[in-house]
């Protein structure tokens, strides 16, 4: 048995969106009999017994602790553990949870391994959460006398630095609401990109566009095109101060709903966030100059706030949303009367949950199983920590059997509170002339994740209901639809809509 530790991996980011590779099928590969995998928490770390999950990550690059990718997944291990003592060690073996098979059904070769202890509350990556504790990555040559591996817990996941500029802000609220709900500090962060009229014009206010990421988008990631923007001097266009929003949470992304998991982020944002910006900068503290949008799960995140807080925000922009109508949810229709699986169609065969193009990239049951695995954090948990219920353990109440895809009518309806569709046609009377000329949603007709079967429902629903709402399926991928034409015509969009009430120094108009 072979172990070498390698002590500078050179870092590689954990990217969603990698080239497309098949899931990894090694089912029917010789077994190894007996393999463990012994992780140990070091008592240089302190003193403190620490609960979380622990984590075994095999990747042939990079740090494996990253993973895993969505589209180039590699096996690994999950184990819940209740305050690990320093010094003690923790076994994972077939009894934890695995992708894609038991750590027995590992075939022989060499593997780049890493141990973690997730015990973050804010990051849905357990390689990127603060405090997480994580040890050097082991390369060794796996064989049928391998019997364990060992792993020594040594290294903390340090804070990353936001670089400010003068038009680039971070922004951190104390929110009192998720306080509350969670009994413990809660911050939420936000990044503040100041216009470039922003140091010339002491007097002028500005609009401000609230912009939510999707799955996996950060603060820092998301503001690094902006680090190098300039003073212009007094400016005659139109500007206005635009605030990026991450979604981030253990769960994975919180959509900006009140959920019985996440807790009150919707009313944290718009009764915390909202005013700390407003007090911090020369904002139009007005609904009528205040939009929201996003892309992906923040593509829903802004229909939600715009139609559950239609009197805040003036108008949104959403691209490619997570699914509006639950009865394409990504193919299935949860409302069907014969319950529907979301893993296979009627004739048995795998449903896909991301394609490129005619390709499949990711097939439902394997994605699934991996998202599991992850446990906390996954995209598909996600949901669950969203929509439904909690379960008599405390946790997300599942919304599909994990073995046969089949969905819980029960779950179901409990989540039928968060379909958009239903909303508005519940609503309508009361919605209408608040959502008028303020909603715009744009997909792609092969959308990557089959997000566009709801999109088009729901265009048809808001048709029925006779609203002037501009949702419209290009041809594209979930990407691709970014294009900067779209981007010019959502400002001048912006534009003509802030006109109507304010002139372009922020005075209101008589």
């Amino acid at each position: 048995m072979l172990i070498s530790i390698h002590s500078k991996i050179k870092f590689l980011p954990f990217a969603f969106f990698a080239c497309v590779l098949a899931f990894v099928q090694i089912e029917n590969l010789s077994a190894i009999d007996d393999l463990s995998f012994e992780v140990t928490l070091s008592k240089t770390l302190g003193d403190k017994p620490i609960s979380g999950r622990l984590y075994v990550f095999a990747s042939k690059q990079g740090e494996p602790r990253m993973g895993p990718n969505w589209f180039r997944p590699e096996p690994f291990f999950g184990l819940d553990v209740v305050e690990m003592k320093p010094e003690e060690t923790k076994s994972l073996d077939d009894n934890a949870d695995c992708f894609p098979v038991p750590i027995s059904k590992l075939p022989n070769g060499t593997y780049r391994l890493q141990a973690l202890l997730d015990q973050d509350f804010y990051s849905p990556s357990p390689g990127t959460g603060v405090g997480n504790i994580y040890s050097e990555v082991v390369e060794i040559e796996i064989t049928e006398t391998t019997k364990s591996v060992p792993f020594m817990l040594t290294e903390v996941v340090k804070a990353r630095p936001f670089v400010e500029t003068e038009f680039v802000k971070l922004v951190t609220l104390e929110s009192k609401l998720l306080g509350k709900f969670h009994q413990r500090q809660v911050l939420e962060k936000a990044a503040v990109i100041l216009p470039a009229s922003y140091l010339a014009e002491p007097e002028r206010r500005y609009p401000v566009f609230y912009e939510i990421t999707g799955f996996g988008g950060t603060v820092y990631n998301s503001t690094n095109r902006y680090r190098r923007r300039k003073d212009t001097g007094p400016s005659k266009d139109f500007e206005y101060i635009h605030v990026i929003l991450t979604g981030e949470c253990k769960w994975g992304h919180h959509v900006y709903a009140n959920s019985a998991t996440n807790g009150p982020r919707g009313d944290a944002f718009v009764k915390e966030m909202i005013p700390l910006i407003d007090s911090q900068f020369r904002t139009v503290s007005d609904a009528s100059a205040r939009y929201v949008g996003g892309h992906s799960s923040g593509g829903w995140s802004s229909i939600w706030l715009q139609v559950n807080y239609p009197d805040d925000f003036g108008g949104l922009w959403s691209t490619a949303p997570d699914p509006v109508d639950f009865r394409d949810y990504q193919q299935t229709n949860l409302y069907s009367e014969e319950p529907e699986s979301i893993y296979f169609f009627a004739d048995k065969s795998k449903k896909p949950l991301a394609r490129n193009g005619t390709q499949v990239m990711i097939w439902y049951p394997d994605f699934a199983k991996m998202d599991d695995t992850l446990g906390r954090g996954g995209q598909l948990r996600s949901f669950e920590a969203v929509f439904s219920p909690l379960d008599d353990k405390g946790l997300p109440a599942r919304m599909w059997n994990r073995q046969t895809g089949k969905v819980d009518p029960k779950v179901v309806d409990a989540w039928k509170k968060y379909d958009i569709q239903l909303i508005l046609r519940s609503k309508w009377t009361a919605l209408a002339p608040k959502l008028s000329g303020k909603m715009h949603v744009l997909m792609g007709t092969e959308d990557t994740f089959y997000l566009d079967g709801a999109t088009k429902l729901l265009g048809e629903a808001l048709k029925e209901l006779g609203s002037d709402a501009d949702v419209t399926l290009v041809p594209g991928s979930h990407g691709s639809i970014l294009t900067s034409e779209y981007m010019a015509r959502r400002k001048k969009q912006m534009e003509e809509m802030f006109l109507k009430h304010f002139n372009l120094d922020g005075t209101a108009k008589k």
